[in-house]
């Protein structure tokens, strides 16, 4: 293996660990700690970085990266006499070798420590947009650079919301041990909507100039998986949300190209992912053993309606108009009107998406974005208004936020005949 390819492989387990191994040391010395805490499995990383490529990889590699931040964060708190009760409770843990029965064991500890700091930071005195600063930062791995880069926010802000979460947490004075099936039950629904979230920012990144990041929905889907294991979170909502997510991920390859995102329906459906979709549907169907109806159920419908036609043409359009309508009752979104206008379009014909649009509230801050005018553009474009889609398709150009969907626009724009669009 190269010295590339061996850094690659540290960092993938790395960042695929970090979280579990913050939460666990958490659940350990207490979330006031938390960073020094991510500095000690900072450091993990940076000494695996030298040993493992020195001498061969660890048959556990997780048990090495835990005992090694273990060490560093009790080295930390030798300097600090208040660490001493900290010092006594942990300094067995330090010469542990994990094998066997403990290999297992720190496995499900730190699943389990993943799971209970999920749930601590989706505290409703927590605002969600530091609840989904503090899961990417402390359970995703990410820095506040890259979490600036990805919420385009600056790292001030970044840092600041981080802070407002940690607060909140530490004056909650809250056990990770404490958290119990009734806190479960009473905040699942904020895990899913953060999870949802940062599933949706890499699936159609709001970055000037990356379209998507596979690393966010990776993350989100790993975290939503971690749910369904869980026997407690293993409800019905937690089956939708993953099912929503292998449905979109299984497409993710082909959602853009060298010139920028690729169209629905100019995919090449061939390199759909069929195992992933196959995950989807399975989840899909044990989404459906609960009594109530969840966005996210209706929205993996969506997806499945797509995944599941042979072609865009064969795609059942009816169901699709039906799923936004529902939609629309359970979680109200001007966006699904949008989208409904196009299905209707692609169902019955462009006149009838307008005539969904014309008879719809719209609000005033949809009329002045770009999903607006390219909606408008579309159908009026199929409905040979050619004058005002033009002038519509411009605005739409004019308004949109990043690089990469005017470009897309652009290239609507310039082949309407053939181009067709579903904001999904």
């Amino acid at each position: 293996m190269s010295n590339k390819e061996q850094q690659d492989h540290i960092e993938h387990v790395f960042r695929h660990e970090y979280g579990s191994l913050v939460a666990t040391l958490a659940r350990r010395v207490g979330i006031q700690h938390i960073e020094m805490i991510e500095d000690a499995v900072q450091w993990s990383m940076t000494q695996a970085l030298t040993h493992w490529a020195l001498d061969k990889k660890p048959d556990n590699q997780t048990a090495w990266l835990y005992q090694v931040a273990l060490r560093h964060l009790l080295s930390e708190f030798r300097n600090t006499v208040r660490h001493q009760v900290i010092l006594n409770n942990e300094y067995e843990q330090q010469n542990i070798e994990f094998s066997g029965d403990l290999e297992a064991s720190l496995s499900r500890e730190l699943s389990d420590a993943l799971l209970r700091m999920l749930f601590l930071a989706c505290d409703d005195h927590i605002p969600i947009e530091s609840q989904l600063v503090f899961t990417l930062k402390s359970l995703c791995g990410f820095s506040v650079s890259e979490i600036a880069a990805r919420l385009f926010v600056s790292e001030a802000n970044v840092y600041k919301r981080f802070i407002r979460a940690k607060n909140v947490l530490i004056k909650q004075k809250f056990n990770m041990d404490e958290i119990n099936q009734s806190l479960i039950t009473q905040r699942i629904s904020a895990v899913h909507r953060v999870l949802y979230l940062v599933f949706t920012e890499g699936y159609l990144s709001s970055h000037p100039d990356v379209l998507i990041r596979n690393d966010l929905c990776e993350e989100a889907s790993r975290l939503t998986l971690l749910l369904v294991q869980n026997p407690i979170c293993n409800v019905p909502e937690s089956h939708a949300l993953l099912a929503l997510m292998y449905f979109n991920i299984a497409r993710l390859d082909t959602r853009e190209d060298q010139a920028g995102l690729v169209l629905l329906a100019q995919q090449d459906r061939s390199m759909w992912d069929q195992q992933k979709i196959t995950q989807a549907m399975e989840h899909l169907m044990y989404s459906g053993q609960g009594d109530t109806i969840s966005r996210y159920h209706i929205e993996a419908n969506i997806a499945a309606e797509h995944c599941m036609a042979v072609s865009y043409q064969d795609t059942r359009w009816d169901k699709i108009v039906g799923s936004y309508e529902l939609l629309e009752n359970v979680a109200p979104s001007a966006l699904h009107i949008l989208n409904r206008a196009l299905a209707m379009a692609e169902w019955k014909n462009a006149k009838q998406g307008l005539e969904v649009l014309q008879r719809a509230d719209i609000p005033t801050w949809l009329t002045r974005s770009y999903h607006w005018y390219a909606v408008l553009a579309d159908l009026q474009y199929r409905d040979k208004q050619y004058k005002s889609a033009k002038q519509n398709a411009e605005q739409a150009i004019h308004l949109a936020p990043t690089n990469g969907i005017k470009d897309l626009l652009r290239r609507r724009m310039a082949n309407y005949n053939t181009n067709k669009i579903i904001l999904n």
